[in-house]
């Protein structure tokens, strides 16, 4: 008995694979189906799951065959974000579904099924395989990172990207009740979605000085520049700490401004530093002993102080100073 069309578009549609409820219903009995697996012609890959070659299966075959698993199903997380993007920036080889949050479905070897809310409002059931909504899966990825630097990184990426915005992301976010880090994250997507750093800012003052008990720096001290009057954001007398919140699209004309406020502050013999998210989110403990460094090069008296058990800033400082 050959095949229905019904049976062949699923299998091209669906990148080779079929379920068994699926060839039952394109008018296939049981012991056709046993007979195409004894062939060979079809290949079990998970329970009722079955490919249509004995090679191994692609990373789409086996997204499809996680989707056909746990159906009704999609893709979500880091497997939705990959789906789309390709496997560079989410090498990730574990296939990630989301399945309704009232079902219960077992994780399969190279397969992880997440119990979500509303999957059915935020999966785009027409394409091949199903997915949760970009923007979804995104801020699942972001919400769910080890560290709020990593969770910066995620949103970087996927806006320079260009597969969202952070204006979209943020009204994905706004509606969505719960979500961890959820109140960092609205204030990061405003940050990058306007241009502005406060979130960095912020961080510095109390991940770096306040943390470490630097001199208390001016902030936003105006001054004037070649190309008009311009806020420094942090001044400590001789030295200008520049807090450079942009994650991406960095244009030609915002560098310019850039380096024209930095000739514009050694022509008073004071010197800039740039700190961007890493120095004041990953490695504050590092960067705060940097910065005492300079300060006593300009005739800090004082020393920075731990900011806990774990941190490095007095071996950092004492290495650095004795350099």
């Amino acid at each position: 008995m050959g095949l229905s069309p019904e049976i062949v578009g699923l299998l091209a549609d669906q990148d080779g694979l079929v379920s068994r409820r699926q060839a039952l219903e394109g008018g296939l009995a049981p012991h056709d189906v046993r007979r195409l697996v004894r062939r060979r012609e079809w290949v079990l890959v998970h329970p009722g799951i079955y490919v249509d070659h004995t090679g191994p299966p692609t990373w789409r075959q086996r997204a499809w065959a996680a989707v056909l698993y746990a159906w009704p199903a999609s893709l979500c997380d880091v497997s939705a974000l990959r789906i789309v993007d390709g496997p560079g920036r989410h090498p990730d080889d574990l296939i990630h579904v989301a399945i309704d949050v009232s079902r219960r479905v077992a994780d399969r070897p190279g397969v992880r099924v997440h119990r979500r809310a509303h999957v059915d409002a935020r999966t785009s059931w027409n394409l091949s395989p199903p997915r949760m909504h970009y923007d979804e899966a995104a801020l699942d990825v972001a919400a769910a990172a080890p560290s709020d630097f990593a969770a910066l990184g995620l949103i970087a990426e996927v806006c320079a990207g260009r597969r969202t915005t952070a204006v979209r992301l943020a009204e994905a976010l706004a509606r969505r009740a719960r979500t961890p880090r959820r109140d960092w994250l609205t204030s990061v997507l405003a940050d990058v979605a306007d241009g502005a750093c406060s979130v960095l800012e912020h961080g510095y003052l109390h991940r770096v000085e306040r943390a470490h008990r630097l001199p208390r720096a001016e902030r936003q001290e105006r001054a004037t520049a070649t190309l008009g009057v311009v806020d420094r954001d942090a001044t400590y007398d001789e030295l200008y700490l520049e807090l450079d919140g942009r994650l991406y699209h960095d244009t030609a004309a915002q560098r310019d401004r850039d380096l024209d406020r930095d000739l514009d502050a050694a022509v008073e013999r004071r010197t800039t530093i740039r700190l961007g998210y890493g120095q004041v989110f990953a490695r504050s403990c590092a960067t705060a002993a940097r910065i005492a460094l300079l300060l006593r090069h300009r005739g800090w008296s004082d020393s920075p102080v731990a900011c806990g058990p774990d941190c490095q800033v007095l071996s950092a400082w004492s290495s650095e100073a004795s350099g």
